[in-house]
């Protein structure tokens, strides 16, 4: 409907110019809202003020220049107002809104995507937890942004793929081994020092009893050095395993698990060194390799090979980064938790140091999870191995209510997660305040059947497993949507203002989306359902779908399956289902 408007708009400037009421045909480009009152109309546009440098004209002229030369073909505007210095406010008929029904149902249950991405390729990778432990809330929250976001994209026209970094190289790794083997010599009866920046959790006492189990007691008796390898490389394998299942009961999927051994085994590590050092791009000093990232915009050089030989962080995450442009992707979303913010400018850095541009690379910083059960904060301590999994989380409250106040908000916004508030089924808790206008729909059209009011073919077919299947344009959608597409002959019947308003509030679903997708903004889409499912029982509350008056009944299923539609569409991009009955 907005780009409805601009065209009024941009037709009326024209005509304007034509006939000399305008002294320019360079129209800036102008902003159309939806007001936050019902008086100011259905919508307002700044253009006369956008535009008032160029006329050399004061607003308020330019926009009774062009309001005098529109022409409303369709017949969609019932009134127009100029307010204030100049906007210029629509107020729409009601017969503009009733296409908004027809659109749904033609497209179904691609009402909302579009082909704005062109197909260019997109890297999403997220999570990417090292396999030294179970993944906690916070992994859960970065999971659930990640994954959303890939499936917003795609929906938006992209060509995504969501990958996983897997940190099971340095360190980290040699850390793991020796914790688990410190617990098995523990477990066979030798009495230890267990270092404070070993691995404390549980889970290494169990892996640890575990490799007794499988290998015996004499793998106790190895040196050293194997022993840690052993445990290292069982306890990485172990804990991936698990992270995979734990990710897969979370509805997320991803498409490419991507090693970082595997920068070392193909030498891109060590090859990105050299080529950065044949560049004057990486230098030593003080025994050290140094990475120009000052030079880059960084607030200092970075150190890539440390004195001992040993190479950091940064060196495999320059080669990873190069690694994925090199895969042909136009554009490369990390997402991080919100402590990396400073490791952003090095990588930015070294995209730019080896020629590709830096802008088509963004990260998602995504801030800390409070958790809380009854209002009372629950303590946690990583380094204690006292913490509650992701694994906890989804056991407790189920995937789609942690995913769904996972995004409730911006992503660099903290969030409280309340378990017990996410276990309630009232309007408290806001998964279950929007499943329940699906469900209550689903029940609704069941009734409708049951009466006899529609027929039996008006079954409503299973939703597209996946983003794929999803833009699939001969994928077949619901019979009832076939159905319902008849039904909009009675979209007439539909004066009521809540039911106005509810058309209106779905005819911004494709806008949503594509703002989500721009901005990488799930919570955005969250946004949408509340208010939606806000105005849906608002107009339950108020008016029977099913009435004495057939014509009005018609007209009344006809919009609630269009919400049911739009509700599933939007809670499937958020990974979260959409039921038929609760």
């Amino acid at each position: 409907m907005k780009n409805t408007i601009k065209k009024i708009i941009l037709s009326g400037a024209e005509k304007a110019f034509q006939k000399g009421l305008l002294k320019s045909d360079d129209f800036p480009e102008m902003e159309i809202e939806e007001p936050k009152y019902d008086a100011h109309g259905d919508f307002s546009t700044n253009f006369a003020m956008v535009s008032a440098s160029v006329q050399k004209m004061a607003p308020r002229k330019i926009a009774e220049a062009v309001v005098v030369s529109m022409d409303d073909s369709r017949n969609i505007i019932n009134k127009i107002e100029i307010a204030g210095p100049g906007f210029i406010n629509f107020f729409l008929t009601d017969e503009a809104w009733y296409p908004v029904l027809k659109d749904i149902f033609q497209k179904k249950f691609q009402y909302g995507s579009s082909d704005s991405g062109k197909g260019k390729k997109v890297q999403v990778e997220f999570v990417s937890a090292n396999p030294t432990g179970p993944l906690h809330i916070g992994h859960g929250r970065g999971a659930a942004i990640g994954d959303s976001v890939g499936n917003i994209l795609a929906f938006a026209g992209f060509d995504v793929e969501k990958e996983y970094y897997i940190n099971d190289s340095g360190r980290q790794i040699r850390t793991l081994g020796l914790s688990v083997w410190l617990r098995l010599n523990e477990i066979t009866g030798k009495k230890i020092d267990f270092p404070d920046d070993c691995y404390q959790g549980d889970y290494i006492k169990e892996i640890a009893a575990e490799l007794i189990e499988l290998k015996g007691d004499d793998l106790s008796l190895q040196n050293k050095d194997d022993g840690v390898m052993i445990c290292a490389r069982y306890a990485a394998d172990k804990i991936l395993k698990n992270i995979k299942e734990d990710l897969a009961c979370f509805g997320v999927k991803f498409d490419r698990w991507f090693s970082e051994q595997s920068l070392y085994d193909s030498k891109k590590v060590q090859n990105t060194i050299e080529d950065f050092k044949k560049k004057d791009l990486i230098y030593e000093k003080d025994g050290a390799l140094w990475f120009r990232t000052e030079k880059f915009g960084d607030e200092k050089d970075r150190v890539v090979v440390r004195s001992n030989g040993i190479t950091t962080y940064f060196a495999s995450d320059i080669a990873y980064h190069m690694e994925k442009f090199e895969r042909g992707f136009d554009r490369v979303i990390d997402v991080w938790g919100a402590d990396h913010h400073g490791y952003v400018k090095r990588i930015n850095a070294s995209i730019d140091a080896a020629g590709r541009k830096s802008e088509n690379f963004d990260v998602i910083l995504v801030q800390l999870v409070n958790l809380l059960r009854g209002g009372e904060p629950v303590a946690m301590s990583t380094r204690s191995g006292q913490f509650v999994t992701l694994k906890d989380i989804v056991d407790e409250v189920g995937k789609d209510a942690a995913r769904f106040i996972f995004l409730s908000r911006s992503s660099d916004s903290g969030l409280d997660f309340d378990l017990e508030l996410a276990k309630q089924q009232t309007s408290e808790n806001p998964v279950y305040y929007v499943q329940y206008v699906h469900a209550r729909i689903a029940g609704i059209l069941m009734k409708a059947e049951e009466e006899g009011i529609i027929n039996n073919n008006n079954k409503q077919t299973e939703y597209p497993g996946t983003i794929e299947n999803l833009m699939d344009k001969n994928n077949e959608s619901s019979a009832l949507s076939d159905s319902a597409l008849k039904w909009t002959c009675y979209a007439p019947k539909l004066t009521e203002p809540e039911e106005i308003k509810l058309i209106r509030i779905l005819s911004s679903f494709p806008e949503v989306v594509g703002k989500s997708a721009r901005d990488l903004h799930p919570h955005i889409i969250f946004t949408f359902l509340m208010n939606l499912a806000s105005s849906f029982h608002g107009y339950y509350n108020r008016h029977k779908v099913i009435t004495e008056d057939r014509e009005l009944t018609m007209a009344r299923l006809c919009l609630v399956s269009a919400v049911k539609i739009v509700i599933r569409n939007a809670l499937f991009l958020l990974g979260v289902s959409a039921p038929e009955r609760m």
